[in-house]
């Protein structure tokens, strides 16, 4: 076996020395038989394809695609994860309580933590949501926080994902995958359950519901419909939960209530789990002429009848600008030290800032604020001079779109091939659910792949794979 990298690898210290956390899988995985185990990744891909694990990606051909699968799991200790839980329960926290001020009295703004035009000049801060207060003081119940690792000893935060995070279906797929394909290797470790998700989240979501009685609020799932890319997720989660999956067509405001059309009638509808965009949601609130959303709708949620997970306005913490402050934000309101790293971002609205990142263009990776999936963005040492030179224009022409980061050498982790293992870099996307201040870290969490050699982006939209991730328990 030929495995190489130049960066920290997650499995091995060398070609002869294996990690403690993968000797195990090594060991399994030197006694395997090549032609069964491509084999085997061949039925994984099939067993997705037959039974609609997918996300939908258009590529330039148009045709669908599926995630690929690796069938070699991501293994991470419990005293690492031990440190993640914390720092990702303390930042969950932390944007809630910022969510929950700059639409209230911006005691943030006021004490000049964060420039006031970065949150009014912003596009995905919400007016409408200005003065009001969700149910239970919750906006972000589901959280999905990107983390990469550097080395043995660091895990930095990449991105937060608080508007309408996806993901959580293909971890728990994952899982179940492996059991099925590998139930000797998963039983030689004791890896913390992740498929108790929908159970997590079908218990905050009741404690969000604005009735009185939690024991049976009527909740749904709302989706763009079957061309939206995470549909698969949207039917998964739904069936999962045991709720409705609607559409905008299949609700309609009564009486100053939310309800649902069934066979029976109408039935009101405590608790929206939405999975469209804010703009989508309420064609008399936002974007006219949406057929996504509920005429009516925010109405009935600032009269507190209805709640919406996750709540509108919560995309301004997605912002890669409002990203940089989130350490601050931690010691604001919590009075703590962050636990968990961020990337040191330089904001090209600031224009010494953009100076330097006009100037380096070649180092560093740039991205649109309000962008996702890999869209928008440049990966500088791995641009050329043409790229660079349009890249850069752009940026002039609308500084406040982008930030840069420098361009770090993301972990890898093994991959299998026909050949063999091969390292590939990868990051993790954590699941987080919140209610009345408790937060609850799901063990795990979805490890993304980047497949072709030397590539960073790990993306599904742009052609990166998942694995699954198992934490050991202590």
């Amino acid at each position: 076996m030929t495995y190489f990298t130049k960066t920290y690898d997650e499995a091995f210290i060398n070609e002869n020395s294996v990690r403690t956390n993968y000797k195990k899988l090594i060991s399994w995985y030197k006694n395997q038989d090549n032609n069964e185990l491509t084999k085997i990744n061949s039925d994984a891909m099939k067993f997705f394809e037959n039974t609609g694990v997918s996300f939908k990606v258009y590529s330039s051909d148009k045709k669908e695609n599926l995630i690929p699968f690796d069938i070699i799991p991501r293994i991470i200790n419990s005293k690492e994860w031990d440190k993640l839980v914390k720092g990702i329960t303390q930042r969950v926290l932390a944007i809630n309580f910022f969510l929950t001020d700059i639409y209230g009295q911006q005691e943030i703004i006021k004490h000049g933590v964060i420039p006031v035009d970065l949150i009014q000049n912003n596009p995905a801060f919400l007016k409408q949501m200005i003065g009001f207060t969700p149910p239970n003081k919750t906006y972000n119940h589901i959280s999905g926080i990107d983390l990469i690792k550097t080395n043995s000893d660091n895990f930095y935060v990449l991105e937060d994902n608080v508007r309408v995070p996806s993901g959580a279906s293909y971890m728990i797929e994952n899982r179940d995958t492996m059991i099925r394909l590998f139930p000797q290797l998963i039983s030689r470790y004791k890896v913390s359950e992740n498929r108790n998700y929908a159970k997590y989240l079908s218990e905050i979501l009741k404690k969000s519901s604005p009735k009185k009685s939690k024991i049976n609020p009527n909740i749904v799932l709302l989706t763009p419909g079957i061309y939206n890319s995470a549909f698969f997720e949207h039917a998964f989660l739904a069936d999962k939960l045991g709720v409705e999956l609607v559409e905008g067509k299949d609700l309609r405001v009564i009486n100053k209530y939310l309800n649902m059309k069934t066979i029976d009638g109408w039935k009101r509808v405590d608790v929206i789990y939405r999975r469209i965009d804010d703009v989508f949601l309420d064609p008399l609130s936002f974007k006219e002429d949406s057929f996504l959303g509920v005429p009516g709708l925010m109405e009935v949620y600032r009269n507190k009848n209805v709640t919406i997970a996750n709540a509108p306005g919560t995309g301004i913490s997605d912002d890669k600008s409002i990203y940089s402050y989130i350490p601050d934000m931690i010691k604001f309101y919590l009075g703590q030290k962050p636990i968990l790293k961020n990337v040191k971002t330089f904001k090209c609205r600031i224009k010494d800032e953009l100076k330097y990142v006009l100037d380096n263009l070649n180092k560093l990776v740039v991205k649109e604020v309000h962008g996702s999936g890999g869209y928008g963005m440049l990966v500088g040492p791995l641009a050329s001079k043409t790229e660079i030179s349009k890249f850069k224009n752009k940026i002039k022409k609308n500084p406040y779109s982008y930030i840069a980061q420098p361009t770090l050498c993301l972990s890898t982790c093994p991959i299998y091939t026909k050949k063999g293992l091969t390292p590939r870099h990868v990051d993790l996307r954590c699941f987080a659910l919140l209610a009345q201040e408790k937060v609850k870290v799901i063990g795990g969490g979805l490890t993304r792949v980047a497949l072709k050699k030397g590539s960073l982006v790990v993306n599904s939209s742009q052609g990166g794979g998942t694995k699954d991730t198992w934490i050991l328990s202590s």
